[in-house]
């Protein structure tokens, strides 16, 4: 059953939806009586709104879900209504069972239809030795490499417009296209010279008339990017950075220290959450226009320096299991299992 206590943080009410197949959690009071549901979304809304992660998991969630007292009255709402999950409960509104069916309906994807600029031009030195061999966008895992991986991915919403910054080992990467029978649509742009995360989208100057995906080479989404995508026109950001929560189990008693020593607090084995940028942006063509030509610059500098003039830059959190980084060779390996199994 996907059920935990409604005394949690939300750091540890994400980390739970993150483990379970259904995308909710049920949550019950001390005595195991519903009190509570709540989903990915729920938190996303509710961090976006000003919430903590460190905050009671209750602030987030809705506190009158839906519920039956029989299998039978709970499997005619599901069908009536599409809903994730049903809750059973007793006389005494104690959870005794939650309804799902095995094998749901895929969600489809919305087409949006905008152009994709990855950027591939680096050398991969924390995948050497295999990147003195392949450029880092061609390491393999399972049957495709990396970046086709999240070509696909975007073209699962219908974004078929592929614009891919090249320097490092670029003749392989534009051979492997050119044999391959799939037949993207890519525009090539070559780096002279290593011009960092962001400089490159200098080469893409007068490309774009609206909003454009743009991302590294090494990161995977499986988030809904129609929600992304959503999030940044109705807010009218000039970028959306996509960055995931990242939980982290310190396995050690954790002080705080204050003025001569004395402690201030003290935690054991704490959980950790932070919010890290997953390298993979939503972003408007005037930023390209306020570009230099050819001057080496991180994306998050650019970020930066277009927040101090004014414009309006965001952060949409996504769960830590909807993004996959191919940056480190412990993380390829679990991007392996997660795409192709054991």
């Amino acid at each position: 059953m996907l059920v935990g206590s409604s005394l949690i943080a939300t750091s540890e009410a994400m980390q739970k939806i993150d483990h379970n197949a259904k995308g909710i959690l049920f949550l019950t009071d001390e005595r195991g009586v519903l009190a509570g549901c709540v989903t990915d979304g729920d938190i996303r809304r509710f961090l976006l709104a000003g919430g903590k992660m460190s905050d009671n998991i209750m602030q987030a969630a809705n506190c009158k879900p839906k519920f039956a007292y029989t299998q039978s009255e709970a499997k005619l709402m599901y069908h009536e209504q599409n809903y994730i999950a049903i809750p059973v409960i007793d006389e005494q509104g104690r959870m005794i069972d939650v309804y799902t069916r095995d094998k749901q309906k895929s969600r489809e994807r919305a087409a949006l239809d905008i152009p994709v600029v990855i950027n591939a031009g680096g050398k991969g030195t924390r995948l050497d030795p295999f990147t003195r061999v392949l450029p880092k966008p061609l390491i393999p895992v399972g049957d495709l490499p990396i970046i086709e991986h999240i070509m696909k991915e975007y073209q699962s919403y219908n974004c078929n417009e592929f614009h891919i910054i090249v320097n490092y080992k670029r003749d392989l990467m534009k051979a492997y296209f050119a044999d391959n029978e799939n037949h993207y649509n890519i525009t090539w742009y070559d780096e002279a010279e290593p011009l960092g995360t962001g400089g490159g989208l200098s080469l893409l100057r007068g490309r774009f008339r609206d909003t454009f995906f743009f991302a590294n080479c090494d990161a995977l989404l499986t988030a809904n990017y129609e929600s992304m995508l959503r999030f940044h026109k109705e807010n009218r950001n000039t970028i959306t950075m996509i960055c995931a929560y990242k939980n982290i189990d310190i396995p050690y008693g954790v002080v705080e220290m204050g003025i001569n020593g004395t402690i201030k607090d003290m935690r054991e084995k704490p959980l950790m959450s932070f919010l890290t940028n997953t390298g993979i942006y939503i972003v408007e063509p005037e930023v390209i226009e306020d570009m230099e030509d050819n001057v080496p610059i991180g994306f998050p500098d650019i970020v930066e320096r277009e927040r101090q003039k004014g414009k309006r830059v965001a952060a949409f959190p996504v769960s830590e299991k909807d993004w996959m980084d191919m940056g480190q060779l412990p993380e390829l390996e679990k991007m392996r299992i997660k795409l192709c199994g054991e």
